[in-house]
C-alpha cells in the first residue's frame, strides 16, 4: 500500500519560513516524479514544484525564488522549503508522486500565513 504523508505545516507570520516534508512508503521515491501542489479555499489545486527523475526541479512563477524543493532518496522523503511567505501562500499543500499510470497523493498539510 502506497502512502504519502505530508508534515510541517502550521501558522506563520508574513515573511516567515516553513519546511514541509513528504515521506513515502510503498514506493521507491527516486523512481517517481515528485510534485508539490497547493489548494487555497475556493480555488483550484495549483502546481508548485516538480522534482523530475533527473536532477531538474521546476517551479511555478508564483513561488520561484522563494520556495526550494528537494529530495532525500535515502530517507524516501521530499521537502519544500518555503521562505518569504505571503498571506496568499495560505493553502493546503499536497505532495504527488507519479509515473506512467501510477498516481499517488498525500492527505495534505495546512499552511496559514497571517499576522
Amino acid at each position: 500500500q502506497v502512502q504519502l504523508v505530508e508534515s510541517g505545516g502550521g501558522l506563520v507570520q508574513p515573511g516567515g519560513s516553513l519546511r514541509l516534508s513528504c515521506a513515502a512508503s510503498g514506493i521507491i521515491m527516486r523512481n517517481y516524479v515528485m510534485d508539490w501542489y497547493r489548494q487555497a479555499p475556493g480555488k483550484q489545486r495549483e502546481f508548485i514544484a516538480s522534482l523530475t527523475l533527473g536532477s531538474d526541479i521546476n517551479y511555478a512563477d508564483s513561488v520561484k525564488g522563494r520556495f526550494t524543493a528537494s529530495r532525500d532518496n535515502a530517507k524516501n522523503t521530499v521537502y519544500l522549503q518555503m521562505n518569504s511567505l505571503k498571506p496568499e501562500d495560505t493553502a493546503v499543500y499536497y505532495c504527488n508522486s507519479w509515473r506512467s499510470s501510477e498516481d499517488y497523493w498525500g492527505q495534505g498539510t495546512q499552511v496559514t500565513v497571517s499576522s
